[in-house]
Protein backbone atom coordinates (compact mmCIF):
# COMPACT_ATOMS: atom_id res chain seq x y z
CA UNK A 1 0.00 0.00 0.00
CA UNK A 2 1.33 3.24 -1.29
CA UNK A 3 1.62 5.85 1.94
CA UNK A 4 0.04 9.26 1.19
CA UNK A 5 2.25 12.08 2.85
CA UNK A 6 0.71 15.82 3.47
CA UNK A 7 -1.63 18.04 5.00
CA UNK A 8 -5.60 17.63 4.84
CA UNK A 9 -7.92 20.67 6.55
CA UNK A 10 -10.82 19.22 8.61
CA UNK A 11 -13.81 18.72 6.18
CA UNK A 12 -11.33 17.70 2.89
CA UNK A 13 -10.69 14.18 3.99
CA UNK A 14 -12.13 12.56 1.21
CA UNK A 15 -9.82 14.27 -0.93
CA UNK A 16 -6.93 12.54 0.68
CA UNK A 17 -8.95 8.66 0.10
CA UNK A 18 -9.85 9.95 -3.35
CA UNK A 19 -6.03 10.66 -3.69
CA UNK A 20 -4.84 7.29 -2.16
CA UNK A 21 -7.49 5.27 -4.25
CA UNK A 22 -5.79 6.58 -7.29
CA UNK A 23 -2.98 4.23 -6.16
CA UNK A 24 -5.07 1.66 -5.20
CA UNK A 25 -8.11 1.67 -7.89
CA UNK A 26 -6.33 3.69 -11.43
CA UNK A 27 -2.64 2.52 -11.44
CA UNK A 28 -0.92 5.46 -10.03
CA UNK A 29 2.35 5.51 -9.96
CA UNK A 30 3.71 8.85 -8.33
CA UNK A 31 1.37 11.88 -8.26
CA UNK A 32 0.70 15.12 -5.97
CA UNK A 33 -2.32 17.31 -5.53
CA UNK A 34 -2.74 20.44 -3.88
CA UNK A 35 -5.90 22.85 -3.58
CA UNK A 36 -6.82 26.16 -2.42
CA UNK A 37 -10.44 27.37 -1.65
CA UNK A 38 -11.24 31.09 -0.87
CA UNK A 39 -7.39 32.17 0.31
CA UNK A 40 -6.92 29.18 2.25
CA UNK A 41 -4.57 25.92 0.89
CA UNK A 42 -6.77 22.98 2.61
CA UNK A 43 -5.41 19.92 0.78
CA UNK A 44 -0.82 19.18 -0.27
CA UNK A 45 -0.90 15.86 -0.21
CA UNK A 46 1.60 13.69 -2.73
CA UNK A 47 2.67 10.02 -2.42
CA UNK A 48 4.18 6.94 -4.91
CA UNK A 49 7.47 6.93 -6.68
CA UNK A 50 9.09 9.89 -8.34
CA UNK A 51 11.67 7.82 -10.26
CA UNK A 52 9.70 4.61 -11.66
CA UNK A 53 11.67 2.12 -14.03
CA UNK A 54 9.66 0.49 -16.31
CA UNK A 55 11.13 -2.74 -18.06
CA UNK A 56 15.06 -3.84 -17.25
CA UNK A 57 15.53 -4.43 -13.97
CA UNK A 58 13.63 -2.88 -11.08
CA UNK A 59 15.49 -0.12 -9.19
CA UNK A 60 14.70 0.73 -5.78
CA UNK A 61 11.71 3.22 -5.02
CA UNK A 62 12.90 7.22 -5.17
CA UNK A 63 9.98 7.91 -2.55
CA UNK A 64 7.73 11.16 -3.95
CA UNK A 65 8.54 14.29 -1.20
CA UNK A 66 7.11 17.50 -0.81
CA UNK A 67 9.70 18.66 -3.15
CA UNK A 68 9.45 16.64 -6.47
CA UNK A 69 8.40 18.37 -9.32
CA UNK A 70 7.24 17.00 -12.21
CA UNK A 71 7.05 17.74 -16.23
CA UNK A 72 3.54 19.36 -16.59
CA UNK A 73 3.20 18.52 -20.50
CA UNK A 74 0.30 20.61 -22.06
CA UNK A 75 -0.83 22.21 -18.55
CA UNK A 76 2.03 24.65 -19.33
CA UNK A 77 0.24 26.51 -21.70
CA UNK A 78 -1.82 27.98 -19.16
CA UNK A 79 1.81 29.53 -17.61
CA UNK A 80 2.30 30.63 -21.42
CA UNK A 81 -0.44 32.67 -21.61
CA UNK A 82 -0.56 34.09 -18.56
CA UNK A 83 2.98 35.45 -19.32
CA UNK A 84 1.23 37.48 -22.71
CA UNK A 85 -1.93 38.19 -20.54
CA UNK A 86 -0.01 39.68 -18.02
CA UNK A 87 2.05 41.64 -20.81
CA UNK A 88 -1.69 43.16 -21.85
CA UNK A 89 -2.34 43.68 -18.13
CA UNK A 90 0.54 46.02 -18.20
CA UNK A 91 -0.44 47.97 -21.53
CA UNK A 92 2.65 46.27 -23.43
CA UNK A 93 0.61 44.62 -25.53
CA UNK A 94 -2.60 44.58 -27.53
CA UNK A 95 -4.22 41.91 -27.99
CA UNK A 96 -5.66 42.77 -30.82
CA UNK A 97 -3.11 43.94 -32.35
CA UNK A 98 -1.36 41.80 -35.47
CA UNK A 99 1.07 39.57 -34.64
CA UNK A 100 3.20 40.66 -37.67
CA UNK A 101 3.46 43.85 -35.94
CA UNK A 102 5.59 42.43 -32.77
CA UNK A 103 7.12 39.83 -35.17
CA UNK A 104 7.61 40.92 -39.18
CA UNK A 105 8.17 37.67 -40.14
CA UNK A 106 5.14 36.37 -39.02
CA UNK A 107 2.79 37.72 -41.83
CA UNK A 108 4.05 35.32 -44.62
CA UNK A 109 1.71 32.55 -45.97
CA UNK A 110 -1.36 35.55 -46.08
CA UNK A 111 -0.55 36.07 -42.25
CA UNK A 112 -0.54 39.66 -41.68
CA UNK A 113 -3.68 40.54 -39.89
CA UNK A 114 -4.07 37.29 -38.11
CA UNK A 115 -4.18 39.18 -34.19
CA UNK A 116 -2.44 37.90 -30.99
CA UNK A 117 -6.02 36.61 -29.57
CA UNK A 118 -5.97 34.25 -32.32
CA UNK A 119 -3.05 32.42 -31.28
CA UNK A 120 -3.84 32.36 -27.33
CA UNK A 121 -7.41 31.23 -28.86
CA UNK A 122 -6.62 28.42 -31.16
CA UNK A 123 -7.90 30.16 -33.98
CA UNK A 124 -4.43 31.15 -36.24
CA UNK A 125 -4.66 27.65 -38.16
CA UNK A 126 -1.44 26.72 -37.39
CA UNK A 127 -1.58 23.74 -34.96
CA UNK A 128 0.87 21.60 -37.66
CA UNK A 129 3.86 22.33 -39.89
CA UNK A 130 4.51 20.51 -43.45
CA UNK A 131 7.64 19.78 -42.49
CA UNK A 132 8.11 18.54 -38.34
CA UNK A 133 10.76 19.69 -36.29
CA UNK A 134 13.65 17.99 -35.07
CA UNK A 135 14.66 17.26 -31.51
CA UNK A 136 17.66 19.68 -31.78
CA UNK A 137 15.55 22.73 -33.50
CA UNK A 138 13.21 22.78 -30.74
CA UNK A 139 16.38 23.26 -28.30
CA UNK A 140 17.34 25.60 -30.06
CA UNK A 141 14.34 27.90 -30.24
CA UNK A 142 14.98 29.75 -33.43
CA UNK A 143 14.58 27.04 -35.74
CA UNK A 144 11.01 26.08 -34.38
CA UNK A 145 10.01 30.06 -34.45
CA UNK A 146 10.99 30.48 -37.97
CA UNK A 147 8.87 27.26 -38.96
CA UNK A 148 5.64 28.75 -37.23
CA UNK A 149 6.15 32.11 -39.29
CA UNK A 150 6.82 30.60 -42.00
CA UNK A 151 3.95 27.93 -41.78
CA UNK A 152 1.02 28.58 -44.04
CA UNK A 153 -2.81 28.32 -41.90
CA UNK A 154 -4.48 25.04 -42.63
CA UNK A 155 -8.14 27.01 -42.64
CA UNK A 156 -8.61 30.90 -42.70
CA UNK A 157 -7.44 32.22 -39.75
CA UNK A 158 -10.74 33.34 -37.16
CA UNK A 159 -13.20 31.04 -39.56
CA UNK A 160 -12.26 27.99 -36.98
CA UNK A 161 -10.44 26.90 -34.00
CA UNK A 162 -8.44 23.46 -33.28
CA UNK A 163 -5.93 22.80 -30.34
CA UNK A 164 -2.43 23.92 -31.29
CA UNK A 165 -0.72 20.98 -28.91
CA UNK A 166 2.80 22.32 -29.86
CA UNK A 167 2.89 25.47 -31.90
CA UNK A 168 0.86 27.16 -29.23
CA UNK A 169 3.61 27.56 -27.16
CA UNK A 170 6.09 28.78 -29.73
CA UNK A 171 3.85 30.95 -31.42
CA UNK A 172 2.59 32.97 -27.59
CA UNK A 173 6.18 32.38 -26.61
CA UNK A 174 8.00 34.04 -29.52
CA UNK A 175 5.45 37.05 -29.33
CA UNK A 176 6.22 37.32 -25.28
CA UNK A 177 10.08 37.16 -26.37
CA UNK A 178 9.67 40.14 -29.15
CA UNK A 179 7.46 42.74 -26.93
CA UNK A 180 9.66 41.99 -23.48
CA UNK A 181 13.07 41.18 -24.92
CA UNK A 182 13.58 38.31 -22.61
CA UNK A 183 12.55 34.77 -23.21
CA UNK A 184 9.12 33.20 -22.24
CA UNK A 185 11.18 31.03 -19.33
CA UNK A 186 12.44 34.24 -18.10
CA UNK A 187 9.72 36.40 -18.61
CA UNK A 188 7.38 33.93 -16.79
CA UNK A 189 9.88 33.56 -13.85
CA UNK A 190 10.58 37.13 -13.11
CA UNK A 191 7.42 38.44 -13.64
CA UNK A 192 5.10 36.14 -12.31
CA UNK A 193 6.40 33.21 -10.72
CA UNK A 194 9.30 34.55 -8.58
CA UNK A 195 7.14 37.45 -6.85
CA UNK A 196 4.54 34.02 -5.95
CA UNK A 197 7.00 32.22 -4.53
CA UNK A 198 6.20 29.35 -7.25
CA UNK A 199 8.43 25.88 -8.23
CA UNK A 200 6.70 26.78 -11.53
CA UNK A 201 9.32 26.59 -14.55
CA UNK A 202 9.30 26.94 -18.49
CA UNK A 203 12.50 25.27 -18.96
CA UNK A 204 14.12 24.06 -15.10
CA UNK A 205 16.91 25.82 -13.84
CA UNK A 206 20.54 24.15 -13.26
CA UNK A 207 20.69 22.25 -10.30
CA UNK A 208 16.60 21.23 -9.73
CA UNK A 209 16.94 18.32 -12.36
CA UNK A 210 17.31 15.76 -9.37
CA UNK A 211 14.14 17.05 -7.76
CA UNK A 212 11.81 15.97 -11.09
CA UNK A 213 9.97 12.96 -11.33
CA UNK A 214 9.86 10.15 -14.39
CA UNK A 215 7.56 10.03 -16.72
CA UNK A 216 6.08 6.45 -17.58
CA UNK A 217 3.67 5.77 -19.84
CA UNK A 218 0.83 3.53 -18.29
CA UNK A 219 -0.83 0.67 -20.07
CA UNK A 220 -4.21 2.00 -22.30
CA UNK A 221 -7.32 1.69 -20.27
CA UNK A 222 -9.91 -0.45 -21.84
CA UNK A 223 -10.63 1.10 -25.70
CA UNK A 224 -14.01 1.19 -25.52
CA UNK A 225 -14.04 3.17 -22.30
CA UNK A 226 -12.24 5.98 -23.01
CA UNK A 227 -11.92 8.14 -26.14
CA UNK A 228 -9.05 9.67 -27.55
CA UNK A 229 -9.48 12.77 -25.29
CA UNK A 230 -9.56 10.55 -22.13
CA UNK A 231 -12.87 10.36 -22.09
CA UNK A 232 -15.13 7.41 -20.27
CA UNK A 233 -17.15 7.02 -23.87
CA UNK A 234 -16.91 4.81 -26.92
CA UNK A 235 -15.00 7.19 -29.36
CA UNK A 236 -16.33 8.00 -32.30
CA UNK A 237 -15.19 6.38 -35.58
CA UNK A 238 -14.42 9.90 -36.60
CA UNK A 239 -12.03 10.55 -33.39
CA UNK A 240 -10.47 7.26 -33.99
CA UNK A 241 -10.02 7.44 -37.88
CA UNK A 242 -8.24 11.06 -37.38
CA UNK A 243 -5.63 9.65 -34.50
CA UNK A 244 -4.65 6.46 -36.54
CA UNK A 245 -4.36 8.78 -40.18
CA UNK A 246 -0.83 9.84 -40.55
CA UNK A 247 -2.16 12.45 -43.06
CA UNK A 248 -4.31 13.89 -40.82
CA UNK A 249 -4.71 17.28 -39.54
CA UNK A 250 -4.87 16.02 -36.10
CA UNK A 251 -1.99 13.29 -36.67
CA UNK A 252 0.08 15.82 -38.31
CA UNK A 253 -0.31 18.47 -35.28
CA UNK A 254 0.89 15.72 -32.36
CA UNK A 255 3.54 14.88 -34.83
CA UNK A 256 4.96 18.62 -35.03
CA UNK A 257 8.69 17.45 -33.70
CA UNK A 258 9.84 14.08 -35.30
CA UNK A 259 10.60 12.01 -33.38
CA UNK A 260 9.15 13.13 -30.41
CA UNK A 261 11.07 14.89 -27.88
CA UNK A 262 12.12 12.91 -24.55
CA UNK A 263 10.47 15.47 -21.41
CA UNK A 264 12.89 12.74 -19.19
CA UNK A 265 15.88 14.21 -21.23
CA UNK A 266 17.55 16.49 -19.06
CA UNK A 267 18.50 18.76 -21.42
CA UNK A 268 15.25 19.15 -22.98
CA UNK A 269 13.67 19.81 -19.09
CA UNK A 270 16.08 22.86 -19.69
CA UNK A 271 15.21 24.09 -23.12
CA UNK A 272 12.17 26.16 -22.96
CA UNK A 273 9.22 24.76 -24.41
CA UNK A 274 5.99 26.60 -23.58
CA UNK A 275 3.57 24.37 -25.30
CA UNK A 276 4.62 21.10 -23.18
CA UNK A 277 7.56 21.75 -20.75
CA UNK A 278 6.99 23.46 -18.01
CA UNK A 279 7.98 21.71 -14.95
CA UNK A 280 6.49 22.37 -11.27
CA UNK A 281 4.65 21.12 -8.23
CA UNK A 282 0.85 20.49 -7.51
CA UNK A 283 1.34 22.89 -4.55
CA UNK A 284 2.47 25.64 -6.38
CA UNK A 285 0.44 24.91 -9.81
CA UNK A 286 -2.60 25.28 -7.67
CA UNK A 287 -1.30 28.46 -5.69
CA UNK A 288 -0.67 29.71 -9.27
CA UNK A 289 -4.58 29.79 -10.30
CA UNK A 290 -5.29 30.45 -7.03
CA UNK A 291 -3.47 33.86 -7.79
CA UNK A 292 -5.38 34.29 -11.12
CA UNK A 293 -8.56 35.01 -9.30
CA UNK A 294 -7.15 36.39 -6.02
CA UNK A 295 -7.66 33.38 -3.62
CA UNK A 296 -3.77 32.54 -2.80
CA UNK A 297 -2.94 33.47 0.45
CA UNK A 298 -0.65 36.30 1.26
CA UNK A 299 2.61 34.54 3.11
CA UNK A 300 3.84 37.32 5.71
CA UNK A 301 -0.09 38.60 6.04
CA UNK A 302 -3.06 38.36 8.28
CA UNK A 303 -4.37 34.74 8.58
CA UNK A 304 -6.90 34.13 5.08
CA UNK A 305 -5.78 37.47 4.25
CA UNK A 306 -5.71 36.64 0.17
CA UNK A 307 -3.35 38.40 -2.84
CA UNK A 308 -5.01 40.71 -5.30
CA UNK A 309 -5.12 38.80 -8.19
CA UNK A 310 -2.79 37.92 -10.64
CA UNK A 311 -4.58 39.95 -13.73
CA UNK A 312 -7.02 42.86 -13.10
CA UNK A 313 -10.85 41.93 -13.17
CA UNK A 314 -11.97 43.50 -16.63
CA UNK A 315 -8.46 40.90 -18.24
CA UNK A 316 -9.25 37.89 -16.55
CA UNK A 317 -13.55 37.69 -17.63
CA UNK A 318 -11.94 38.24 -21.16
CA UNK A 319 -8.89 35.57 -20.70
CA UNK A 320 -11.56 33.03 -18.93
CA UNK A 321 -13.74 33.78 -22.38
CA UNK A 322 -15.41 31.34 -23.87
CA UNK A 323 -13.55 32.78 -26.95
CA UNK A 324 -14.59 30.00 -28.99
CA UNK A 325 -16.72 26.96 -28.86
CA UNK A 326 -17.47 24.11 -30.90
CA UNK A 327 -16.30 21.77 -33.57
CA UNK A 328 -12.41 21.66 -33.14
CA UNK A 329 -10.32 20.90 -36.03
CA UNK A 330 -7.98 19.32 -34.14
CA UNK A 331 -9.41 17.01 -30.96
CA UNK A 332 -12.32 16.27 -33.76
CA UNK A 333 -14.65 16.98 -30.67
CA UNK A 334 -16.59 20.27 -29.69
CA UNK A 335 -14.04 22.21 -27.48
CA UNK A 336 -14.49 25.27 -25.91
CA UNK A 337 -11.15 27.73 -24.81
CA UNK A 338 -10.57 31.09 -23.69
CA UNK A 339 -7.42 32.93 -24.21
CA UNK A 340 -4.96 30.39 -23.54
CA UNK A 341 -7.58 28.49 -20.96
CA UNK A 342 -9.82 25.51 -21.92
CA UNK A 343 -13.19 25.55 -20.50
CA UNK A 344 -14.98 22.94 -18.81
CA UNK A 345 -17.03 21.22 -20.58
CA UNK A 346 -17.23 17.58 -22.00
CA UNK A 347 -13.47 17.30 -23.47
CA UNK A 348 -12.05 18.89 -19.97
CA UNK A 349 -13.86 18.17 -16.98
CA UNK A 350 -13.61 20.59 -13.94
CA UNK A 351 -15.09 21.92 -11.63
CA UNK A 352 -18.01 24.12 -12.90
CA UNK A 353 -19.21 25.69 -15.94
CA UNK A 354 -16.55 29.01 -14.20
CA UNK A 355 -13.72 26.97 -14.28
CA UNK A 356 -11.12 27.91 -16.84
CA UNK A 357 -7.64 26.01 -16.86
CA UNK A 358 -5.51 23.44 -18.50
CA UNK A 359 -5.42 19.72 -18.51
CA UNK A 360 -1.72 17.68 -19.55
CA UNK A 361 -1.58 15.30 -22.22
CA UNK A 362 -1.44 12.08 -19.58
CA UNK A 363 -3.14 12.92 -16.68
CA UNK A 364 -1.85 16.40 -15.34
CA UNK A 365 -4.27 19.58 -14.53
CA UNK A 366 -4.47 22.61 -12.77
CA UNK A 367 -7.20 24.91 -12.76
CA UNK A 368 -9.12 27.83 -10.95
CA UNK A 369 -12.82 28.42 -10.81
CA UNK A 370 -13.79 31.64 -9.34
CA UNK A 371 -17.44 30.95 -8.47
CA UNK A 372 -16.29 28.30 -5.93
CA UNK A 373 -13.05 29.93 -5.58
CA UNK A 374 -10.63 27.19 -5.65
CA UNK A 375 -7.33 26.79 -7.64
CA UNK A 376 -6.31 22.88 -8.09
CA UNK A 377 -3.10 21.48 -8.84
CA UNK A 378 -2.65 17.48 -9.55
CA UNK A 379 0.79 16.74 -11.10
CA UNK A 380 1.40 12.56 -12.12
CA UNK A 381 4.44 11.20 -13.51
CA UNK A 382 2.11 7.99 -14.92
CA UNK A 383 1.08 9.24 -18.44
CA UNK A 384 -2.24 8.02 -19.30
CA UNK A 385 -3.41 8.05 -22.86
CA UNK A 386 -5.58 11.30 -23.57
CA UNK A 387 -4.83 14.79 -24.18
CA UNK A 388 -7.40 16.62 -21.59
CA UNK A 389 -7.66 14.63 -18.42
CA UNK A 390 -8.53 11.02 -17.45
CA UNK A 391 -10.40 8.96 -14.20
CA UNK A 392 -7.54 10.18 -11.96
CA UNK A 393 -8.32 13.72 -12.46
CA UNK A 394 -12.05 13.77 -11.93
CA UNK A 395 -11.99 11.52 -8.73
CA UNK A 396 -10.14 14.46 -7.41
CA UNK A 397 -12.63 16.98 -8.97
CA UNK A 398 -15.58 14.66 -7.46
CA UNK A 399 -14.02 14.37 -3.94
CA UNK A 400 -13.36 18.37 -4.21
CA UNK A 401 -16.76 19.36 -5.05
CA UNK A 402 -18.23 16.70 -2.11
CA UNK A 403 -16.57 18.33 0.11
CA UNK A 404 -17.84 22.27 -0.85
CA UNK A 405 -20.57 23.40 1.07
CA UNK A 406 -22.33 24.40 -2.51
CA UNK A 407 -21.52 21.56 -4.19
CA UNK A 408 -21.62 18.77 -1.94
CA UNK A 409 -23.55 16.02 -3.58
CA UNK A 410 -23.53 17.56 -6.79
CA UNK A 411 -20.66 15.97 -8.71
Amino acid sequence: MVEIWGETAEGYEPVREAFARNFRQHGELGAAFALYVRGRKVVDLWGGDARPEVGGRPAPAVPWTADTAQVLRSVTKGLTATAALHLAQNGRLDLDAPVASYWPEFKAAGKERVPVRWLLSHEAGLPALDVPLRVEDVLAWEPAVAAVAAQAPAWEPGTAHGYHPYTFGWLVGEVVRRVSGRSIGEYFAEEIARPLGLDLWIGLPAGAAPRVGRLVDLPAPEASHFGAGGLRLRPKQAVVDAYQDPTSLTARAFAAVRPGVDLNDPAVQAAEIPGSGGIGTARSLARFYAALIGVADRHGGAPGEPLPPLLGHRLLVEAMGPAVSGPDRVLIVRSTFGLGFFRHGPTSLMASPASFGHPGRGGSLGFADPELGIGFGYVTNGMQPGVTGDIRSRTLVKAVLDCLPETAGQA
